[in-house]
């Protein structure tokens, strides 16, 4: 369920085939998303699933695996 949030939200608002992201997917590197492309998916994941990412976490978070795992540790 959070995967394939997270895998909408990503194909969305990258304007990127959902088919081609998989856990392991680099959201810079693979599906081109800038310093501002990753705040403004951060604020829709925040959104999405109620939770607060911290600073200090984003840098952690580069594939589309790290980040489910830390929306799966956080969740209310």
């Amino acid at each position: 369920m959070v995967f394939e949030s997270i895998k909408t939200i990503l194909s969305e608002q990258l304007e990127v085939n959902p088919d081609i992201i998989t856990m392991d997917t680099n959201i810079a590197d693979e599906l081109g998303a800038d310093s501002l492309d990753v705040v403004e998916l951060l604020m829709a994941i925040e959104e999405e699933f109620e939770v607060e990412i911290p600073d200090e976490e984003i840098e952690s978070l580069k594939t589309v695996g790290s980040v489910v795992d830390y929306i799966q540790d956080h969740m209310k």
